[in-house]
């Protein structure tokens, strides 16, 4: 590839002029891995620049250009009327190649991590891609269809006409302050929740609101109550945060708080979906919450309320929130903008008790960036304008109609197979299995057919009684509920028919 006569003339390069990628970073890459791997001693003297652009039909500018960033990085000297030599430096801090083989066991060998990472890393519940485009009958997504899309980018268009360094500069670690006074206003209202403004943090999302939590509040080994099944996400926090699970059953009134108390009265901290559990969507009683809230003042510990789509309730007025009968400030409310807006906002937030709010201030304000301010100001404005309630309110109807067209498309197709769940509230469903299939397996068959379906094993710690499937409705429109009904029904007709012969 490489002559030498009176310096190298590197005519093997090979430019491509169709590329995207801009022609003088082309050739500093194409150099750089010349003399890296040993092609270029150090000392040698390369092409002079009008040379190099001639023979490779370049401009003088873009050589010169490649030569700079070369000098720039070190590897190569340029020496007034002498010309561009290799860096001297390279004859001995030049890493040698690595043989072929050689490279492949580097490749395979899995790296040292932490301690508490290794550990972690074998504990991890396994996690899909979480969904980006609505389907048959994906979990998490909300009516992406039915978002004010207008409304949004004109308050985005007006935000991005402000002053500069309200725009570019760095926001507040702990969250905009008209965006956490509009939250502490909508929970008031919205929520039953008695609250202030400095007790609200604004996260990237309810996981880092889980992962600040973690960090703050355990030790590894600390025992955490947590749902059984429960929330993938929330669990893979607690098991990288070092937290000993202890799985707790769940049923029509939520957590079994009795269970809790037998399998470990002593615990740091419990996790719970009390408005709309996930995945078996049962609304914790309010004898449970005060019995919850008792444990947890008798141990000491922290209860992490997880509110992660409790404003879509479409039957009878839901509970209030665990923590609005909260009387002992041992509950940390933690929401997201991901169901109620959309995901790519990546906004969160968590409502501290009184006693760790000064302490998550000063966490936050060392060493985080805090959410991107542009968004957080857009979000703000659009509660205070009202539209983010009037969001709310067009979507606990669209979700009733849509989990309406799902009952009612299932009832003559899936009897017997599949008997799906009457919900109040919420994004999705659970569909209990019948005529003896397996849970993994129909959903398995499923997933080849284009239709999403996850298997309620998949969020359990420990083995569970419940056999089913968890189906996500708020993504979807009617018709392709309909169209998903009919072809899971195919489905697991088929299954059926495989069992008995």
């Amino acid at each position: 590839m490489v002559k030498r006569a009176g310096g190298a003339l590197l005519l093997g390069i090979d430019i491509d002029h169709g590329s995207a990628r801009p022609l003088s970073t082309q050739l500093t890459v194409i150099l750089r891995d010349l003399i890296l791997d040993g092609s270029f001693a150090a000392g040698d003297r390369l092409p002079a620049s009008r040379t190099l652009a001639r023979d490779l039909g370049l401009s003088r500018t873009t050589v010169i250009e490649a030569f700079e960033r070369l000098v720039a990085e070190g590897l190569v000297e340029s020496r007034v009327g002498a010309g561009t030599f290799v860096a001297g430096v390279l004859r001995t801090e030049r890493p040698l190649p690595v043989p072929a083989a050689q490279a492949a066991s580097l490749t395979a060998r899995k790296p040292k991590l932490s301690r508490a990472m290794a550990a972690a890393m074998a504990a991890f519940a396994p996690r899909q891609r979480l969904p980006h485009a609505p389907r048959a009958f994906v979990t998490g997504l909300p009516a992406l269809d039915a978002f004010p899309m207008a409304q949004w980018a004109r308050l985005s268009a007006k935000h991005w006409r402000r002053q500069r360094d309200t725009v570019m500069g760095y926001g507040e670690a702990c969250g905009h302050p008209l965006l956490r006074r509009a939250i502490a206003g909508h929970l008031r209202a919205n929520r039953g929740i008695a609250c202030e403004t400095e007790q609200i943090f604004v996260t990237g999302g309810a996981q880092q609101a889980f992962h600040l939590i973690g960090t703050v509040l355990l030790d590894p080994g600390d025992k955490v109550w947590f749902e059984n099944p429960g929330p993938i996400g929330a669990r893979n926090s607690m098991v990288a945060n070092g937290a000993e699970l202890v799985p707790l059953p769940v049923d029509e009134e939520g957590l079994c708080v009795a269970a809790g108390l037998a399998a470990s009265r002593q615990f740091r901290l419990a996790f719970v979906t009390p408005s709309h559990q996930q995945p078996l969507g049962s609304v914790m009683s309010l004898e449970r919450r005060f019995a919850l809230l008792h444990a947890a003042e008798q141990a000491g510990a922290w209860v992490v309320e997880d509110d992660y789509d409790g404003e879509f309730f479409f039957g009878n007025r839901p509970l209030p929130t665990l923590k609005s009968v909260d009387a002992t400030g041992r509950v940390i409310y933690v929401g997201t903008f991901s169901k109620s807006l959309f995901p790519s906002l990546r906004l969160g937030f968590m409502l501290a008790p009184p006693a760790l709010v000064d302490t998550f201030a000063a966490m936050m304000s060392a060493y985080l960036p805090g959410v991107p301010s542009c968004t957080q100001e857009v979000a703000a404005e659009f509660i205070a304008d009202g539209h983010f309630s009037a969001h709310i309110r067009r979507m606990r109807r669209l979700y009733a109609e849509r989990h309406a067209a799902l009952r009612d498309a299932a009832k003559p197709r899936l009897d017997g197979l599949l008997a799906i769940e009457e919900a109040d509230s919420g994004l999705h469903t659970i569909g209990h299995l019948g005529a003896g299939l397996a849970e993994r397996d129909a959903a398995s068959a499923a997933e080849k057919q284009g239709v999403s379906v996850s298997p309620i094993a998949r969020f359990a710690i420990a083995p569970v009684a419940v056999r089913g499937l968890v189906l996500g409705f708020g993504g979807i429109k009617p018709p392709e509920i309909r169209a998903g009904v009919e072809t899971l029904a195919q489905v697991l007709e088929r299954l059926v028919l495989r069992r008995a012969s």
